[in-house]
């Protein structure tokens, strides 16, 4: 007997009943459409590769886990509705009275909204909060690598990365394990897969190891040569190294196998920037740069308008400490003086002498700058304040900054900055920050990476691990752990060199020729500790006085030309009155030419706004005030100061 249509309907519906029932029961999509690997007892962790439209996150819950979810919500139905029914007239009355009076109804439900959509709100935005270093980490790092590998592995680029890519938030840790789940059927290139992960997660010195037999296929990932964990002066073998670095390539610390990383100023690069956030330790780097510099004989500039970055400097032979903003000013602008000087001196010397003898220019001068993006702002500042009519808007302490940045490494003078956020604006403009060569980076964010080292990609995930840094030279990124030396042993180091031992170099001793030429006349008598004033006769105090003012300037004296002993004096000279010098009367920018060349024009001005004891004027010239030579001198001999070799500024 032939099946009616009816009998049919019947037929198909029982048996599309049946089968929900099964999938319901099973865990099974109720669709019938399996989309991703995953089975009864096991979660999936890639999507199959028929599927095309986006697979939801329940298609990756294993069998039992969807069954017990489906029993949940039908058991809280069925509880709903059982209540409901047990009381029918309670209901009733219930739905009547809202009928009737729906105003108490509606005024909570208004009540009850408002509290409902602040609380999704506030909920929703500190989940967001709370998300967004993980969201920023799959966004940079988990995502690309999962376009990486999705080809070779033979997975649908819809698969869920983090289903099989197990990858911790901080994998650049020493400790940090890897895990990536692959096909069980291992038909792709290990070799291939290795090498996108390493680039990709931008890793060094790291061990692959492969587990192929049984279902659970994976590889995992870990460092296999790592920087040391901390390195002190203490640590067997570090004094040794200090010891046998060359005097101009200090040590910053040890990478991966305990590998030496430093910096060569003559061969690599004459400056060095370090680009850090509060507390990433730049005080540190420096302080373990510099004071190897101090060991072996050169001179330290620390421009430090916070005053305490750098107390282990104080009263160390061969440093200058500038405090305030005036002091800074002041010293860039007589070390781009110095430079120039330098300049000309290498100018003259041949290119042989001076790869032989690169100290016939002076000792090397090392300049460390702090928080440059605070004291470029308060340089412009004080010039603001102190320039007059005529002057340049420009300060030229910013000039002289630059000036010394586009210096060879021929004149040895050499730039550690530091920045929180190393911007063109800030250092001076996108040419200035392009001096510096090598690039220390510390708890950097991908932003400042790609500022600062664009040409390094991938990007190494930063750290938090305390003295771990990256350092950046020729184009490539080493993971360093950098030397620790606390103010203690920095100032130990730093006084048992050269200038304990009185062996600074030999530009800093003067030859006995008194006839030298011009060359030697310049490198010879330089001296960065304060210098003797040369004897005056006992009839002539304006040469005393001369000599004593011009004690602290950066650039040599100008020798006095020789008395000619030929030519017998006079028998009888006529005596001829000879004014005193000092009793002239001229005006600042004058005095500064002719008479102070060690102080600066803006210092002076400075000085004469802010400084009690300067001298009154005794003249005026249409605007322009004059003074006595001699009270000037006077002045400036007794005025508080930094002498060079000396941290004391006032």
């Amino acid at each position: 007997m032939a099946q009616t249509k009816f009998d049919k309907q019947v037929e198909e519906t029982a048996e599309s009943l049946a089968f929900g029932i099964g999938r319901f029961l099973a865990g099974r999509p109720m669709d019938g459409e399996r989309k991703t690997d995953a089975t009864f007892w096991r979660k999936g962790t890639r999507v199959l590769p028929k599927v095309e439209a986006k697979v939801s996150r329940s298609s990756y819950r294993a069998g039992w886990q969807r069954l017990v979810f489906r029993i949940s919500w039908l058991a809280a139905a069925g509880e709903g509705a059982y209540l409901v029914g047990s009381h029918p007239d309670t209901t009733v009355q219930t739905v009547q009275d809202l009928w009737e009076n729906p105003d108490p109804a509606i005024a909570a439900a208004q009540t009850g909204g408002i509290g409902l959509a602040s609380a999704l709100t506030v909920g929703g935005a500190a989940y967001g909060l709370a998300t967004r270093k993980r969201r920023e980490f799959m966004r940079e790092w988990v995502t690309p690598l999962h376009e990486a590998l999705a080809v070779p592995l033979g997975i649908s680029e819809l698969t869920d990365p983090r289903r099989y890519l197990h990858v911790p938030r901080k994998f650049s840790d020493d400790d940090a394990e890897i895990r990536i789940d692959v096909p069980t059927h291992m038909r792709f290139n290990e070799d291939l897969v290795a090498d996108l992960i390493t680039k990709k997660l931008a890793l060094e010195n790291v061990s692959f190891t492969w587990r192929r037999a049984g279902k659970d296929t994976h590889v995992v990932i870990k460092k296999r040569l790592a920087p040391p964990k901390m390195l002190r002066l203490s640590d067997p073998g570090v004094r040794e190294i200090l010891a046998k670095m060359p005097e101009s390539a200090p040590l910053i610390g040890l990478g991966a196998g305990k590998k030496k990383v430093s910096v060569d100023l003559d061969a690599d690069s004459p400056h060095v920037l370090i680009s850090a956030s509060t507390g990433g330790g730049k005080s540190t780097i420096l302080r373990a740069i510099c004071c190897q510099f101090i060991h072996n004989g050169a001179h330290a500039f620390v421009l430090d308008f916070k005053r305490i970055s750098h107390t282990w400097a104080r009263g160390v032979p061969g440093v200058t400490y500038c405090r305030d903003i005036a002091e800074i000013h002041e010293a860039l602008i007589r070390l781009a003086q110095e430079g120039r000087r330098r300049l000309g001196l290498a100018e003259q010397l041949a290119d042989d002498v001076l790869e032989r003898e690169p100290w016939r220019v002076g000792p090397r001068l090392v300049i460390l700058l702090e928080e440059v993006n605070a004291t470029m702002a308060q340089l412009k500042r004080y010039w603001a304040k102190i320039r007059e009519s005529g002057d340049p808007k420009t300060s030229p302490a910013v000039d002289a900054l630059a000036e010394i940045l586009f210096m060879g490494r021929q004149v040895r003078l050499h730039v550690l900055l530091v920045a929180q956020s190393a911007t063109a604006r800030a250092i001076g403009g996108p040419e200035m920050r392009e001096n510096f060569s090598t690039r220390i980076l510390v708890r950097y964010t991908l932003n400042a990476w790609r500022m600062l080292v664009p040409e390094v990609s991938p990007i190494p995930m930063p750290t938090e691990h305390p003295g771990r840094v990256q350092v950046v030279t020729r184009g490539r990124a080493q993971e360093t752990q950098v030397l620790n030396l606390s103010n203690a042993e920095a100032r130990e180091w730093a006084m048992s060199g050269a200038h304990a031992k009185g062996t600074t170099g030999p530009a800093l001793q003067k030859q006995a020729a008194p006839t030298a030429p011009t060359a030697d006349l310049l490198a010879d008598p330089w001296s960065l500790s304060a210098p003797e004033p040369p004897p005056a006769s006992a009839t002539d105090p304006a040469a005393d006085r001369d000599a004593l003012a011009d004690a602290w300037s950066l650039t040599p004296p100008t020798p006095a030309p020789a008395a000619d002993t030929t030519v017998p004096p006079p028998a009888n000279p006529a005596p001829a009155p000879v004014p005193d010098p000092d009793d002239a009367v001229v005006g600042l920018r004058k005095a500064q030419q002719d008479h102070l060349p060690e102080i600066t024009l803006a210092a002076l001005r400075w000085a004469r706004a802010n400084d009690p004891d300067f001298p009154g004027s005794v003249d005026k010239r249409g605007a322009e005030l004059l003074y006595r030579v001699g009270d000037l001198k006077k002045w400036a001999r007794n005025r508080p100061r930094g002498a060079v070799g000396n941290t004391d500024l006032d």
